[in-house]
């Protein structure tokens, strides 16, 4: 199966948490052991939102702001390149044909952002696209899509399918509705839409989640 495995800055970076990385470089390896092809999209979470905090205070433009978050997210992905070792690519690819290169050659990539005002999100549904993948799965900080924000509502439900029709209507424009809480940011289901390719959101939290999904039982939210 050839996967798209996006992993949330919340999840492995906010605190940074070596010992989870570890557990996904390992997970990753085994994944490639067992013949899968793996591309991964990583984020940068609280270190990267600090340094727009600081671009911000020192008055430069958002676009600036995003290309510093983007290098800090690139940090996370070199952790991965660094701990995947040979599995991984030697470097950290910056445009999409370069992580396809990677993958092709039998390689494990690992990015961080590609470009302002393109979320890790978007770069992961175009891995998706580009590589032809069969899913994409996204280890965030909750279980699942919710009806509502399950932080703020206690009565919030877990929905465990949607389409990406169903998930469509849950955004306003380009702007996400409460409950979503930027589970997916509407431009990369846009893509994903177009590619047609299903994807597994996941609590990331836990890597065996996402070989769960891969083999079939997803314990999060399957979207088709």
């Amino acid at each position: 199966m050839r996967v798209v495995l996006r992993i949330g800055g919340s999840v492995v970076a906010s605190p940074i948490d070596p010992a989870l990385i570890a557990r996904y470089a390992q997970l990753l390896k085994d994944l490639k052991k067992e013949g899968h092809d793996v591309a991964v999209v990583v984020g940068g979470g609280n270190l990267a939102r600090e340094f727009i905090r600081t671009a911000r205070d020192l008055g430069l433009r958002e676009e600036s702001q995003d290309r510093i978050a983007i290098s800090v997210s690139r940090l996370f992905a070199l952790l991965f390149i660094e701990k995947l070792g040979c599995a991984g690519c030697k470097n950290v690819p910056v445009t999409i044909e370069e992580a396809a290169e990677c993958l092709q050659k039998g390689s494990i990539p690992v990015m961080g952002g590609l470009r302002p005002g393109m979320t890790t999100d978007a770069v992961a549904a175009l891995i998706a696209e580009a590589v032809k993948a069969d899913l994409l799965v996204k280890g965030t900080d909750q279980d699942g899509i919710y009806d509502k924000d399950p932080r703020k509502h206690a009565d919030a439900i877990k929905l465990q399918h949607l389409t990406f029709k169903d998930l469509s209507r849950l955004f306003s424009g380009s702007r996400h509705k409460a409950g979503i809480h930027q589970i997916i940011d509407p431009e990369a289901v846009g893509i994903l839409t177009r590619a047609r390719v299903s994807v597994a959101v996941v609590n990331g939290f836990r890597p065996e989640n996402v070989l769960k999904a891969i083999r079939g039982k997803c314990e999060g939210t399957l979207i088709d």
